[in-house]
Protein backbone atom coordinates (compact mmCIF):
# COMPACT_ATOMS: atom_id res chain seq x y z
CA UNK A 1 0.00 0.00 0.00
CA UNK A 2 1.34 3.51 -0.69
CA UNK A 3 0.94 6.71 1.40
CA UNK A 4 0.22 9.92 0.02
CA UNK A 5 0.12 12.22 2.16
CA UNK A 6 -0.44 15.88 1.17
CA UNK A 7 0.44 18.62 3.65
CA UNK A 8 -1.80 21.52 5.07
CA UNK A 9 -3.20 23.12 7.60
CA UNK A 10 -6.80 22.24 9.10
CA UNK A 11 -9.86 24.60 9.42
CA UNK A 12 -11.77 26.42 7.02
CA UNK A 13 -9.86 29.75 7.14
CA UNK A 14 -6.57 28.13 5.85
CA UNK A 15 -8.96 26.56 2.88
CA UNK A 16 -7.12 27.64 -0.66
CA UNK A 17 -4.25 28.77 1.24
CA UNK A 18 -1.14 28.41 -0.69
CA UNK A 19 0.29 25.92 2.18
CA UNK A 20 -2.82 24.07 1.79
CA UNK A 21 -1.64 23.00 -1.74
CA UNK A 22 -1.21 19.63 -0.94
CA UNK A 23 -4.60 18.74 0.82
CA UNK A 24 -5.78 19.86 -2.63
CA UNK A 25 -4.21 17.44 -4.64
CA UNK A 26 -4.89 15.26 -1.80
CA UNK A 27 -9.13 16.27 -2.47
CA UNK A 28 -8.44 15.76 -6.61
CA UNK A 29 -7.34 12.43 -6.13
CA UNK A 30 -10.14 11.48 -3.21
CA UNK A 31 -12.40 13.07 -6.05
CA UNK A 32 -10.91 11.82 -9.38
CA UNK A 33 -10.73 8.13 -7.23
CA UNK A 34 -14.00 8.48 -5.32
CA UNK A 35 -11.76 8.11 -2.02
CA UNK A 36 -13.75 9.05 0.76
CA UNK A 37 -11.60 11.04 3.47
CA UNK A 38 -13.74 11.77 6.52
CA UNK A 39 -11.99 9.02 8.56
CA UNK A 40 -10.01 10.82 11.24
CA UNK A 41 -7.29 8.52 12.30
CA UNK A 42 -3.74 8.92 13.45
CA UNK A 43 -4.44 12.71 13.68
CA UNK A 44 -5.14 12.87 10.23
CA UNK A 45 -8.32 12.81 7.96
CA UNK A 46 -7.82 9.28 5.45
CA UNK A 47 -8.99 7.83 2.93
CA UNK A 48 -8.55 3.96 1.29
CA UNK A 49 -9.09 3.20 -2.18
CA UNK A 50 -7.68 2.02 -5.36
CA UNK A 51 -5.06 4.16 -7.82
CA UNK A 52 -4.20 2.57 -11.09
CA UNK A 53 -4.45 -0.71 -9.64
CA UNK A 54 -2.45 -0.29 -6.17
CA UNK A 55 -4.07 0.17 -2.68
CA UNK A 56 -3.61 3.74 -1.55
CA UNK A 57 -3.97 5.47 1.66
CA UNK A 58 -4.94 9.28 1.26
CA UNK A 59 -3.58 11.80 4.17
CA UNK A 60 -4.43 15.03 4.84
CA UNK A 61 -2.44 15.55 8.74
CA UNK A 62 -4.66 17.51 11.04
CA UNK A 63 -1.57 18.44 13.14
CA UNK A 64 -0.85 21.80 11.70
CA UNK A 65 2.00 22.21 8.98
CA UNK A 66 5.26 22.44 11.31
CA UNK A 67 3.89 19.02 12.73
CA UNK A 68 2.77 16.93 10.03
CA UNK A 69 5.92 14.30 10.72
CA UNK A 70 4.15 13.06 13.69
CA UNK A 71 0.68 12.06 11.65
CA UNK A 72 2.64 10.16 8.57
CA UNK A 73 5.01 8.37 11.72
CA UNK A 74 2.02 7.26 13.45
CA UNK A 75 0.36 6.15 10.25
CA UNK A 76 3.94 4.17 8.24
CA UNK A 77 4.54 2.58 12.37
CA UNK A 78 0.94 1.39 12.87
CA UNK A 79 0.26 -0.19 9.12
CA UNK A 80 3.80 -1.35 9.04
CA UNK A 81 4.44 0.75 6.01
CA UNK A 82 8.46 1.12 4.49
CA UNK A 83 9.17 4.65 3.67
CA UNK A 84 9.40 4.11 0.25
CA UNK A 85 6.16 3.64 -0.08
CA UNK A 86 5.28 7.17 1.38
CA UNK A 87 4.69 10.11 -1.49
CA UNK A 88 4.51 13.24 0.39
CA UNK A 89 2.75 16.14 -1.38
CA UNK A 90 3.31 20.35 -0.41
CA UNK A 91 3.74 23.90 -1.48
CA UNK A 92 7.50 25.04 -2.71
CA UNK A 93 7.50 28.65 -3.17
CA UNK A 94 10.92 28.33 -5.15
CA UNK A 95 8.84 27.41 -8.47
CA UNK A 96 6.62 29.19 -10.15
CA UNK A 97 2.53 29.10 -9.41
CA UNK A 98 2.03 25.97 -10.84
CA UNK A 99 5.61 24.03 -11.88
CA UNK A 100 5.70 20.64 -10.46
CA UNK A 101 8.93 18.64 -9.76
CA UNK A 102 9.36 15.27 -7.84
CA UNK A 103 11.88 14.48 -5.96
CA UNK A 104 13.43 11.22 -4.53
CA UNK A 105 14.87 12.73 -1.58
CA UNK A 106 16.86 15.78 -0.25
CA UNK A 107 16.53 18.37 2.42
CA UNK A 108 13.43 20.69 3.87
CA UNK A 109 14.59 23.30 1.81
CA UNK A 110 12.94 25.50 4.59
CA UNK A 111 9.75 24.04 4.17
CA UNK A 112 8.67 23.50 8.19
CA UNK A 113 6.22 20.51 7.66
CA UNK A 114 9.32 18.73 5.49
CA UNK A 115 11.44 19.28 8.59
CA UNK A 116 8.98 18.33 11.02
CA UNK A 117 9.01 14.50 8.68
CA UNK A 118 12.12 14.43 8.18
CA UNK A 119 12.79 14.36 12.08
CA UNK A 120 9.94 12.23 12.62
CA UNK A 121 11.03 9.39 9.83
CA UNK A 122 14.58 9.96 10.81
CA UNK A 123 15.66 10.51 7.10
CA UNK A 124 15.51 12.66 4.58
CA UNK A 125 15.07 9.98 1.80
CA UNK A 126 11.14 9.89 1.14
CA UNK A 127 9.37 10.46 -2.21
CA UNK A 128 8.06 14.27 -2.78
CA UNK A 129 6.04 16.05 -4.95
CA UNK A 130 6.31 20.04 -4.80
CA UNK A 131 3.78 22.23 -6.62
CA UNK A 132 4.95 25.97 -7.00
CA UNK A 133 3.12 28.90 -5.10
CA UNK A 134 5.35 31.76 -6.33
CA UNK A 135 8.58 33.33 -4.81
CA UNK A 136 7.31 35.20 -1.53
CA UNK A 137 7.33 39.31 -2.92
CA UNK A 138 10.01 41.67 -1.06
CA UNK A 139 8.94 43.29 1.95
CA UNK A 140 6.51 40.42 2.54
CA UNK A 141 6.69 38.13 5.85
CA UNK A 142 7.53 34.29 4.76
CA UNK A 143 4.50 32.58 6.98
CA UNK A 144 2.03 35.49 5.62
CA UNK A 145 3.13 34.77 2.28
CA UNK A 146 2.34 30.64 2.33
CA UNK A 147 -0.86 31.46 4.37
CA UNK A 148 -2.36 33.98 1.85
CA UNK A 149 -4.45 32.96 -0.95
CA UNK A 150 -4.08 32.59 -4.45
CA UNK A 151 -4.90 35.47 -6.73
CA UNK A 152 -7.50 35.00 -9.86
CA UNK A 153 -4.81 35.51 -12.17
CA UNK A 154 -2.84 32.17 -10.60
CA UNK A 155 -5.82 29.95 -10.77
CA UNK A 156 -5.20 28.56 -14.56
CA UNK A 157 -1.81 27.53 -13.62
CA UNK A 158 -2.81 26.69 -10.10
CA UNK A 159 -5.08 24.14 -11.91
CA UNK A 160 -2.90 23.02 -13.84
CA UNK A 161 -0.32 22.38 -11.45
CA UNK A 162 -2.60 20.31 -9.26
CA UNK A 163 -3.52 18.17 -12.03
CA UNK A 164 0.57 17.37 -12.92
CA UNK A 165 0.70 16.39 -9.28
CA UNK A 166 -2.18 14.44 -9.77
CA UNK A 167 -0.71 12.65 -12.98
CA UNK A 168 2.98 12.47 -11.09
CA UNK A 169 0.96 10.37 -8.35
CA UNK A 170 -0.41 8.30 -10.96
CA UNK A 171 2.46 7.74 -12.97
CA UNK A 172 4.91 6.92 -9.87
CA UNK A 173 2.00 4.27 -9.34
CA UNK A 174 1.83 2.60 -12.64
CA UNK A 175 5.47 3.50 -14.54
CA UNK A 176 7.89 4.50 -11.38
CA UNK A 177 9.42 7.72 -10.62
CA UNK A 178 11.36 8.58 -13.24
CA UNK A 179 8.54 8.11 -15.72
CA UNK A 180 6.84 10.38 -13.51
CA UNK A 181 9.53 12.90 -13.10
CA UNK A 182 10.14 13.11 -17.30
CA UNK A 183 6.48 13.45 -17.80
CA UNK A 184 5.92 15.98 -14.46
CA UNK A 185 8.98 18.08 -13.50
CA UNK A 186 7.85 21.10 -15.36
CA UNK A 187 8.68 24.94 -14.43
CA UNK A 188 6.46 26.77 -15.89
CA UNK A 189 6.23 30.24 -17.14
Amino acid sequence: MKVIAGLGNPGSKYDGTKHNVGFMVIDKLANDYNINMTKLKHKAFVGEGIIKGEKVMLVKPQTYMNLSGESIREILKFYKIPVDDLIVIYDDISLPVGGTRIREKGSAGGHNGIKNIISQLGTDVFLRIKVGVGEKPNGWDLADYVLSKFSKDDEVALLGGIDRAVLGVELIISDGVTEAMNKTNQKMR
